[in-house]
């Protein structure tokens, strides 16, 4: 990674011009026996699409905050990002009747409804898929991103001291995050080419840094499990070796 990359779309575009093909992020849900693999590449082409939703169809502008109801996955990592790309506030878990947007995963869409901005869902089914019935009150993610842009541009340049991501109560600029992330990666021996397993959730700043930032500030790739608490130790074992893992949080 570039030292001057002082955000994490930044971080991104730098690992974009290193080596597209690699592995960023697969994911495993163990509820339902899914796993998807994200090269570098994919992984920002979807970044891309869901950033032009967000900046096109539903409006959205530097310093608007969007209420983030989604557990650990790979459609939550790529809302991350598109939400640093536009310079949207990502508030994880934050109260929907404070924010301008929310986008919900299917378990929290009541919760969702106090949003009076855009509202968003996803299925969060295989492979990306929709709502077999749309929900009432919301666009449905899978219909609406696969039109998008493959290349995203800002309406206006993201400042990098401006804020980004608020977890735990604990808001972070963008360059606070790419700097925590560092010291991160630092500290667990993440370099380049690691291979980071998790099981960690997305709710708190350790799930979010193992689970996405950590690994993108050193150049490495996550291995991000949903319900690991389903796997047997055995199973574990054979997909630490499997996916030529290299440290687990």
């Amino acid at each position: 990674m570039n030292a001057t990359d002082r955000t994490p779309a930044d971080l991104l575009r730098s690992a974009l011009a290193a080596d597209p093909g690699r592995p960023l992020v697969t994911f495993y849900d163990d509820a339902t026996g899914e796993r998807v693999e994200l090269s570098v590449a994919t992984f920002a082409n979807w970044v891309a699409k869901t950033a032009n939703l967000l900046q096109g169809d539903l409006g959205a502008e530097p310093g608007d905050r969007l209420s983030l109801l989604l557990p650990a996955h790979w459609q939550s990592a790529v809302w991350l990002l598109a939400c640093d790309s536009v310079g949207v506030v990502a508030s994880v878990g934050g109260h929907p009747g404070d924010a301008d947007l929310v986008v919900s995963g299917p378990d929290t869409l009541e919760r969702a409804l106090e949003c009076d901005g855009e509202r968003v869902a996803l299925a969060l089914r295989p492979l990306g898929g929709r709502f077999p019935q749309p929900p009432a009150g919301f666009a449905d993610y899978a219909v609406e991103v696969p039109g998008q842009g493959d290349r995203f541009a800002p309406f206006v340049p993201v400042e990098a001291d401006g804020p980004a991501l608020i977890v735990g109560g604990e808001e972070l600029s963008h360059a606070a995050l790419v700097a925590r992330a560092r010291e991160d990666a630092a500290k667990l021996g993440i370099g380049e080419g690691s291979r980071v397993l998790t099981g960690l959730g997305y709710d708190t700043w350790e799930g979010l840094s193992a689970g996405l930032y950590a690994a993108l500030a050193a150049g490495a790739s996550v291995v991000l499990c949903r319900n690991l608490d389903r796997l047997s130790a055995d199973a574990l074992a054979q997909r630490v070796e499997s996916e030529r893992v290299t440290l687990t949080v």
